[in-house]
């Protein structure tokens, strides 16, 4: 902890300014585009099937394109590439806001929050922590990552607040108005030590880049990495979106379960720092090959308990997972593919997760309608994850890139 304080005290601007990318990603989250559901649901007539649908093809629009555009970070000045990408998110919050006028202003909202928010806002930080900083990197990461549950913590009051009193154009515009007052702030802030720090390639061709893409899909370190990112996105995204049907089912209190989601976010705030300090000391090769199996096991009593406790168990053992996952998913990907390309390699991987978050909703809310019972719906997560656990252990055959 003491490496740590010390870390903050001479890199505070630097690493604030990845911390502050994971918090504005909140306004493309799932959490919080969940807030505005309800009200759309009844604005357009529409069913949460429907819905599901649409939010579902946003996000895989979102994933795609990521790919065209992620790769911006590795040639482009890092003040430019977020300026331009928090302008996208601002519109995107706009046109929710007047998505009422037609459904097809909705899809598009929902594409822009997917990409901008969730996507890019993730991609950047997490990439120019992992590119800026060496043997400190594990601490840059975990302080940029407790920008996620923090912005779990904040905004939905903020934005449920809002959408209860004036509605959610007003809560969209707002979102809107928050993110503009940063990218005035923004405008006086000097980014320049990270693109002189970060060794930033030259914008390649579309032939390079396909190239570039090819030869990471290929090679055996994706097959070793991306199913282990896909997963954890998958299952929490599977889990928390149906989380309240799951709880109905079990007959366990809304109010009880709600107050233990505290538990989760303290221990996902705890091991995001904790995740850091491990990383620089073990190395994030080590810790990805078990960081699921936390996640893994907390499923079981989730599943099986009669008493709701298993539900506490499940979401402090889902915070650890997510917790560490913050900043060694990053962090391993620096350390197998070094960092000259790390936009692009991280792009990819930012992909499989967004697409992972589309796919979760359609295959358990497909199962939930052919009346899966619970505890099979959460062996078949169980299941998976175990998979992708055992593959991950073929990480300890491939050496890491050398940066020195």
């Amino acid at each position: 902890m003491k490496s740590l304080i010390k870390f903050l005290k001479h890199n505070y601007k630097s690493a604030s300014f990845g911390w502050s990318l994971t918090f504005l990603s909140s306004f493309g989250q799932t959490f919080l585009i969940s807030l505005y559901v309800p009200e759309l649901l009844e604005t357009f007539q529409i069913s949460e099937g429907t819905f599901g649908s649409i939010y579902a093809l946003g996000t895989v629009i979102a994933s795609v394109v990521l790919i065209a555009v992620g790769h911006t970070i590795d040639h482009k000045p890092v003040k430019k590439v977020v300026f331009l990408n928090i302008t996208g998110l601002i519109v995107s919050c706009l046109i929710l806001s007047i998505s009422t006028h037609h459904i097809s202003l909705l899809i598009f909202a929902m594409i822009g929050l997917r990409l901008t928010g969730q996507g890019m806002m993730s991609h950047i930080s997490q990439t120019i922590m992992s590119r800026y900083y060496g043997a400190n990197r594990g601490k840059a990461l975990s302080i940029a990552a407790l920008g996620f549950p923090m912005g779990e913590a904040l905004f939905p009051i903020c934005i449920t607040t809002l959408i209860l009193n004036f509605g959610f154009e007003f809560a969209a515009q707002a979102s809107a108005a928050i993110l503009l007052l940063y990218l005035l702030f923004l405008s006086f802030k000097d980014l320049k030590y990270f693109d002189e720090q970060s060794q930033v390639v030259k914008k390649p061709g579309f032939k390079k880049l396909a190239q570039d893409f090819g030869s990471i899909l290929q090679d055996k370190r994706f097959g070793v990495l991306m199913p282990s990112t896909f997963m954890l996105s998958f299952t929490s995204t599977a889990v928390f979106l149906y989380q309240y049907t799951f709880i109905e089912e079990k007959g366990w209190s809304v109010s009880l379960y709600a107050a233990f989601f505290t538990g989760y976010a303290i221990t996902r705030f705890l091991m995001s720092i904790v995740g850091g300090l491990w990383v620089d000391k073990f190395t994030a090769k080590r810790l990805y090959r078990f960081f699921l199996i936390p996640q893994a096991l907390g499923l079981l009593p989730f599943a099986f308990m009669e008493s709701i406790w298993g539900a506490l168990l499940f979401l402090i053992m889902t915070g650890v997972t997510m917790g560490v996952a913050g900043t060694v998913k990053s962090a391993v990907l620096a350390e197998m593919y070094g960092i000259q390309k790390l936009g692009a390699v991280n792009s990819l991987f930012s992909m499989s997760m967004i697409l992972s978050t589309a796919l979760a909703p359609l295959l358990i809310g497909f199962l939930i309608d052919q009346d899966v019972a619970f505890p099979y719906l959460i062996l078949t997560l169980f299941g998976l994850l175990l998979l992708a656990i055992v593959n991950s252990q073929r990480l300890s055959q491939i050496p890491p890139i050398d940066e020195n």
